[in-house]
């Protein structure tokens, strides 16, 4: 059984930065494809980054390119979302999820297991 357990989130004002982690238990990290999504009050939950199982292809959503990083560390089955230059409407709970292809971006129901979420809030 894989578990995935998200930490890192917080309350923070505009132009603040955070750092979330998602460690993975079980399985096999070094294989995965792995992603974080968002969903915020009211709307759906959307897809923000992604990571490659080798670390080598990432992707964006276009509304926090050059804002979010995607990192993993393979050694530690931990990945990471460097979030700066926070604005009020990235506030959501936080999920990360694994790709059993390696991809990293795929369709929403493709994800095998997700974690609980992380609260990340932004004030104005």
């Amino acid at each position: 059984q894989v578990q995935l357990v998200e930490s890192g989130g917080g309350l923070v004002q505009a132009g603040d930065s955070l750092r979330l982690s998602c460690a993975v238990s079980g399985g096999s990290f070094t294989t995965y494809g792995m992603a974080w999504f968002r969903q915020a009050p009211g709307k759906e939950r959307e897809f923000v980054a992604g990571i490659s199982w080798n670390g080598r292809s990432t992707y964006y959503t276009d509304s926090v390119k050059g804002r979010f990083t995607i990192s993993r560390d393979n050694a530690k089955s931990t990945v990471y979302l460097q979030m700066n230059t926070l604005r009020p409407e990235d506030t959501a709970v936080y999920y990360c999820a694994v790709d059993f292809l390696g991809i990293g971006k795929r369709a929403y129901d493709e994800y095998a297991y997700w974690g609980q979420g992380t609260q990340v809030t932004v004030s104005s």
